[in-house]
């Protein structure tokens, strides 16, 4: 393979290009400073720290751009594909016979269709899963569609699946698993071999590849691999919008482990696909904690971390703890956290029981759908709703017409604003409505402006009624956005929304008003 240009990136050069800033902040007079050189979407912490400086910290960390972005999606699908569609496993094996994946009416376009109609903003492509099953021709494995004679083996779903979403106006994902039962059984996956420089892409005989920047990164042998893996995916298949990692080691014995190589992933990901994000085991945004699409009720998106092995950003607090960055979260951390960090929460949940398809699961109904959608988005959560493609390569016609109906029924609940071009005034902490005459309203969004970092604590909504301001309802955490469900409408022409607890001044930017049509 040619090359034009040699690039040595390291892991220390991976942390500066994550920060999607060049804003620093400012030396602080604390226990612990901050370096001026410290992004802000990322702040050190220390035992020294009291609550009130943890509190103080907090306030000042910011989201970058990507995560700005990212967060504004609200709703994202998984499309679940493989060897497993076609065996009825949900973990393979990874010595499947290539042949048995066979999607002979694959069409992508149909699942970009549905996605779109359904309201989902972005698509992650299970690229490969725990079994090593590749779902395009990789140089640096058989495992492939390259080895199944649908196609005649020259199938390449991944890049069917690229072109049909970008055709249709949604973004791109990619899920590469970092466990790969396959390169176990090949001697590869967890066979001990220390970290050393390697070249990415590795050279391969015949290489028809045209110039590209090479890179010098520490990796294991197994590590290696995942970056010629991930070289392949970033440089050939269009731009990549979100890189999802989760953590499995695979059904390997327990006396084996492969320790990955989180930052030279990182690196080449941030090098070759800057404005993409990197999840959930990745420093843009994590798991909520379960897999039942449900964030807390109180969701921050600033929270404290510790860094683990080889640059891992991981949970100070468990990753399920009921708190996950309020005042008590802060302290409760403070013995393991090394930083605060803004790492927003993603909500995964399939829409049939499975990951993958099963002929005998049916779709969730459209209420659980709903419940689902206002226990995230309206939590301060993106929602990731898996959606597998059967085994002739298409989005059932059940949970194809099941989408439709969710996207509508969301419609259905939050309808038109009745606060767009109402008149309304603004103070500290307070913005008051006038809708021009009563109107009944059971559905109240709010959001924060982000780019002024995460700091509402407690809000109250009040309506005005026989001349006097009455309480209607209340919340704690806003972020990027929180909606509010009232049991029975209110009816009232005058409303405000007054924030009664924030870490710093309060940004407000949306408090909108609807009546369901439920």
């Amino acid at each position: 393979m040619a090359v034009s240009r040699r690039l040595f990136v390291t892991a220390a050069a991976a942390l500066v290009a994550s920060s999607g800033t060049s804003l620093a902040l400012a030396p602080a007079a604390s226990a612990t400073p901050v370096s001026p050189d410290e992004p802000w979407y990322r702040i050190p912490v220390g035992p020294h720290d009291s609550p009130a400086e943890l509190v103080r910290k907090a306030s000042q960390v910011r989201p970058t751009e990507r995560q700005i972005a990212w967060q504004a999606l609200e709703r994202t699908a998984f499309l679940h594909f493989g060897v497993n569609t076609f065996t009825g496993l949900e973990w393979g094996t990874g010595d499947e016979d290539p042949d048995v994946f066979q999607p002979v009416g694959l069409d992508t376009d149909q699942w970009a269709r549905a996605l779109r109609d359904g309201g989902f903003k972005l698509a992650i492509l299970t690229v490969k899963h725990h079994d090593g099953f590749v779902l395009y021709p990789s140089r640096y494995t058989t495992h492939s569609v390259a080895s199944s004679s649908w196609q005649g083996g020259q199938g390449d779903v991944l890049r069917s699946f690229a072109d049909s979403m970008r055709r249709h106006g949604l973004k791109v994902g990619v899920y590469i698993s970092p466990a790969d039962e396959n390169q176990y059984l090949h001697g590869v996956y967890a066979n001990g071999s220390a970290r050393s420089e390697r070249t990415i892409p590795t050279p391969v005989p015949g290489d028809e590849r045209p110039d590209g920047p090479t890179f010098t990164l520490p990796a294991t042998d197994y590590g290696a691999h995942m970056l010629d893996q991930l070289y392949e995916v970033l440089t050939e298949y269009g731009p990549v919008d979100e890189v999802w990692f989760d953590g499995a080691q695979g059904r390997i014995p327990p006396d084996k482990v492969e320790t990955y190589d989180w930052d030279s992933w990182y690196t080449l990901v941030r090098t070759l696909a800057p404005d993409a994000t990197v999840a959930v085991s990745g420093p843009d945004v994590r798991w909520v904690g379960n897999e039942g699409g449900l964030a807390r009720e109180n969701e921050w998106s600033v929270v404290p971390v510790q860094e683990k092995a080889n640059g891992r950003m991981d949970f100070a607090l468990s990753y399920d703890a009921p708190d996950m960055g309020g005042r008590d979260a802060l302290v409760a951390a403070q013995p393991v956290a090394d930083h605060l960090q803004w790492w927003p929460a993603e909500a995964d949940v399939s829409i049939r029981d499975g990951w993958f398809y099963h002929a005998d699961q049916q779709p969730k109904s459209v209420q659980q759908l709903t419940d689902i959608y206002f226990g995230s988005v309206g939590r301060n959560a993106v929602l990731l709703l898996n959606i597998p493609p059967d085994d002739r390569g298409l989005l059932p016609a059940a949970d194809v017409t099941r989408l439709r109906e969710f996207r509508e029924r969301i419609d259905r609940e939050l309808p038109e604003d009745l606060v767009r071009g109402a008149r309304t005034t603004r103070s500290p902490g307070t913005i008051t409505v006038d809708l021009g005459r009563p109107r009944e309203v059971d559905r109240i969004r709010l959001a924060e402006d982000i780019r002024h970092g995460q700091q509402v604590e407690g809000v109250v909504i009040e309506a005005r009624t026989d001349g006097a301001w009455r309480r209607v309802t209340e919340a704690g955490t806003l972020g990027a956005s929180r909606i509010l469900l009232l049991p029975t409408p209110v009816r009232a022409r005058h409303w405000r929304v007054r924030v009664t607890r924030s870490r710093r001044p309060a940004h407000l930017a949306q408090f909108a008003l609807h009546r369901s049509r439920t």
